[in-house]
C-alpha cells in the first residue's frame, strides 16, 4: 500500500438511517446502520477516486469498531493511525430522512455525546511518520468539542505545518456533538487561522463571517488559498487564488444526502493531488476542479449511505461527459 497522500482525522461512526422517510423519531419503526463520519467518508472517497488516503481516529474495542476499521481496510484506506479505546463504545448516530432524501440528525440514543471512543483520540499516539509523507490533512470541527481529541488535532496541525502539509477544513457544524455549544464558534475561528483551504456551507458562512461571499471570506482570512461555499441545490461559490465563480448544482435523483459534502471535499482534494495547486491560477481550470468536486457530491446522493454510494474516478468522468458544458 502506498503512503497516504491525504490524512483524514476525526470521527468514524455508524449513521443509523431511518427506514421510514418522513417519520418523526418516535414514529420510526426500524433503522439501517451505514458506515460514516465525515473524515472517514472523505478517506474512502479519495481511495475510490484513486488518491491514497489514511484515516486517523479512535474506535471502541467492540464489534462496530472492528466492522468500520475492516471496511476501511477493504476499501484500501490506511488504518495505521486508528486507535482503540478499551471501554468507550464506537459512536452511533440516528438520522431521520425526509421524503426528498434530506437528513436530520436525531441524537445518540441513550448516551451522551462525550461517552464515545472518538472523544479519546490521544495526541501522543499519533503516527508522526504519516505526516512526513503526506500532502494534505483534512479536518472537520466536531472533534474540537472534546479536550483529548482537541489536543490531538492541534498536534496534527503542528506536524502538518512542520512538514508543509496543506490543511483543508470542512466546518461541518453540528451543535449536538458539543457538550457546550458556546465553545464551538471561537474554537472553529482558531482552527481556521491554520487552514489553507476552507469548505463551508452558506449557512455556516453566515454564522461565522456574516457573509456567504467566498471572495470576501478569502480576503478577510489572510492565510486562505481557497474557499468553497456550498449551498446544496443552489450549487457552489468559490474563490481559488484570484479566481472567483459559481458552479450550479447537478440535477440528479436524490436518495440520501448523507456524505454529499464529504464527497465534494474528496473530489476537490483528489484534483489538487492529481494536478497540483498551480492550475487553480487558471480561471477555467479552477472552475473545472470545483465542477468535478460537485459531480462527486451529486453522485454520492444517488444511493443510500455515505460510503457505499461513493463513485470511482471513471464514474465521475462518465457523469461529467454526459453533462458537458
Amino acid at each position: 500500500m502506498s503512503d497516504p497522500r491525504v490524512l483524514c482525522l476525526g470521527e468514524i461512526l455508524f449513521d443509523c438511517l431511518a427506514d421510514q422517510a418522513g417519520k418523526s423519531l418516535e414514529a420510526v419503526e426500524s433503522w439501517t446502520p451505514y458506515p460514516g463520519g465525515a473524515p472517514a467518508n472523505v478517506a474512502c472517497a479519495l481511495v475510490k477516486l484513486g488518491t491514497p488516503a489514511g484515516f486517523v481516529g479512535c474506535v471502541g474495542e467492540d464489534k462496530p469498531g472492528e466492522e468500520l476499521v475492516s471496511l476501511l481496510g477493504e476499501i484500501g484506506v490506511d488504518c495505521s493511525g486508528v486507535q482503540r479505546h478499551s471501554s468507550a463504545p464506537t459512536r452511533q448516530i440516528y438520522v431521520l430522512r425526509s421524503p426528498s432524501g434530506d437528513r436530520k440528525f436525531a441524537g445518540f440514543g441513550d448516551r451522551a455525546t462525550t461517552e464515545f471512543a472518538d472523544t479519546y483520540l490521544q495526541a501522543d499516539r499519533l503516527p508522526r511518520d504519516l505526516f512526513e509523507n503526506a500532502d494534505f490533512l483534512v479536518l472537520g470541527s466536531l472533534e474540537l468539542a472534546y479536550p483529548e481529541t482537541r489536543s490531538a488535532i492541534w498536534q496534527a496541525i503542528a506536524w502538518a505545518e512542520q512538514y508543509d502539509v496543506k490543511i483543508m477544513v470542512d466546518v461541518n457544524r453540528r451543535d449536538m456533538f458539543w457538550p457546550d455549544p458556546s465553545e464551538c464558534k471561537p474554537l472553529i475561528e482558531k482552527l481556521i487561522e491554520h487552514v489553507d483551504f476552507l469548505k463551508i456551507t452558506d449557512e455556516e458562512a453566515q454564522w461565522l463571517f456574516d457573509t456567504a461571499d467566498a471572495g470576501a471570506i478569502t480576503y478577510r482570512i489572510g492565510n486562505l488559498e481557497g474557499v468553497l461555499v456550498t449551498a446544496g441545490e443552489k450549487g457552489c461559490a468559490y474563490c481559488l487564488g484570484e479566481n472567483e465563480g459559481k458552479v450550479p448544482a447537478f440535477s440528479v435523483e436524490v436518495v440520501d444526502t448523507t456524505g454529499a459534502g464529504d464527497g465534494f471535499v474528496a473530489g476537490f482534494v483528489h484534483q489538487i493531488c492529481q494536478y497540483g495547486i498551480q492550475p487553480l491560477e487558471d480561471p477555467e481550470k479552477a472552475k473545472q476542479v470545483v465542477r468535478y468536486a460537485s459531480a462527486v457530491g451529486a453522485l454520492t446522493t444517488m444511493k443510500p449511505g455515505a460510503i457505499a454510494a461513493q463513485p470511482t474516478h471513471a464514474e465521475v468522468e462518465a457523469f461529467l461527459g454526459d453533462r458537458a458544458e
